[in-house]
């Protein structure tokens, strides 16, 4: 049985939700690209418009043997905001949505599982509207979309955005983050 899977997630900008998974023990790799839309290989021109339906998405290959789906899953929980539709912080549209496209039928079900642990804990104060659908065509992003934040570390768009993510990812998932991806100075 092959311990590595895919799982496509959808937590608005894709240079956020890359640069926590590339952290993570057990990720293997991280991919931005684009799903869910009606535009075949679409541009991040053509997606950042909205009118090609995609989402921004990143694609996690994980080692089951490494690190549960549903930890990956709470980490996506709490580090993007799954209640608000179409929108994540100042990034607004369609292609922001929060998102999971799953693979097969068992994630499918930890995804179910997941969802109804958070909504039964009322961890959210308003309801999760996280779209929840099988994996469709991805497109990979663009090449200079690729690590972007480690390629771009003192902009302020990585400065005021990705990094207070990282922050809250060192501060409530340690346990979780590959020592060489631990940040020295916060």
């Amino acid at each position: 049985m092959k311990s590595r899977e895919l799982i496509y997630l959808a937590g608005g900008c894709f240079w956020c939700t890359e640069a926590i998974f590339r952290s993570i023990k057990g990720v293997t790799n991280v991919l931005p690209g684009y799903m869910g839309g009606s535009v075949l290989n679409p541009t991040y021109e053509e997606v950042s418009s909205g009118k090609s339906n995609h989402a921004e998405v990143v694609q996690i290959e994980y080692d089951r043997g490494k690190t549960e789906l549903t930890d990956i899953l709470f980490i996506f929980f709490n580090t993007h905001d799954p209640t608000t539709l179409n929108r994540q912080g100042n990034d607004i549209g369609s292609q922001y949505r929060s998102a999971i496209f799953y693979a097969n039928d068992q994630q499918k079900s930890i995804i179910a599982m997941v969802l109804k642990r958070l909504q039964k804990e009322s961890v959210y104060e308003n309801p999760i509207v996280t779209q929840v659908a099988k994996a469709e065509v991805f497109y990979p992003a663009e090449e200079y979309h690729r690590a972007y934040y480690s390629k771009n570390e003192n902009s302020s768009y990585c400065q005021f955005v990705i990094r207070p993510k990282l922050e809250r990812l060192q501060e409530y998932f340690t346990a979780y983050i590959k020592k060489s991806a631990r940040m020295n100075s916060i």
